[in-house]
C-alpha cells in the first residue's frame, strides 16, 4: 500500500476548508501512522504557474511542516488535478506490484476527485478515509456538501470508504 498525500501545501491548507481541525488531525496521524509502520508515503504538490503564488520556489508551495517530507520520500509536482498528469509519477505508481493506494489530502472536488478516477481507471484500489480531504465553499455548493457528494455518490462503485479508525488499522497491519 501506498499513502498518497495530495496537495497539503501552505497556500491551500487554510481554516477556511470543510472541517479544517479534523481533517488536518487526520491527515496528520495518517501520514505519522505510515512512515512509523513503513508505509510508503508520496506527496504531490500542485504548481498553480508562474505569478500565482503556487509555484516552485514561493512559500505557500511548499508542503505544510506538520507532514513535511522526510528523507527519502517521493515528491512529485503536477500542473494538472490529476497526479497521474505527471509522467514521472504515472511511471512509477503503474510500476509498483501494489496497487493498494490510500489517498488523502486536497481538495475534494478537483485533484482529489481527478486523481481518483484516473487511479481506479488504471486498476489501483483506491481507499477513501473518512474525514481526510476536504475543500472550501464555492458557488454551488458549500464544503461540508460538496465533500459529502464526492464521497458518498460520485466515488461510491470506485473507491473502498473505510472509516479513519479502519485506515489506520490498514497502515499499522499492512
Amino acid at each position: 500500500m501506498i499513502l498518497l498525500v495530495i496537495d497539503m501545501q501552505k497556500g491551500l491548507v487554510d481554516e477556511d476548508l470543510y472541517d479544517f481541525d479534523s481533517f488536518l488531525d487526520r491527515t496528520v496521524r495518517l501520514v505519522d501512522a505510515a512512515r512509523k509502520n513503513d508505509v510508503e508515503v508520496v506527496f504531490v504538490q500542485h504548481d498553480a504557474g508562474t505569478s500565482s503564488g503556487m509555484t516552485a520556489g514561493d512559500e505557500n508551495f511548499g508542503i505544510i511542516g506538520q507532514m513535511a517530507p522526510k528523507a527519502g520520500e517521493k515528491v512529485f509536482v503536477k500542473t494538472i488535478n490529476s497526479c497521474f498528469g505527471n509522467k514521472a509519477f504515472k511511471e512509477y505508481m503503474e510500476a509498483q506490484d501494489d496497487k493498494r493506494l490510500m489517498i488523502i489530502g486536497l481538495q475534494t472536488n478537483y485533484c482529489i476527485d481527478c486523481t481518483v478516477k484516473s487511479a481506479f481507471e488504471r486498476g489501483f484500489e483506491v481507499i477513501i478515509p473518512e474525514g481526510t480531504n476536504s475543500t472550501f465553499d464555492n458557488d454551488y455548493m458549500d464544503g461540508e456538501t460538496t465533500v459529502r457528494y464526492y464521497n458518498e455518490d460520485v466515488w461510491e462503485e470506485l473507491v473502498d470508504n473505510v472509516t479513519f479508525e479502519e485506515a489506520l488499522a490498514m497502515l499499522e497491519n499492512r
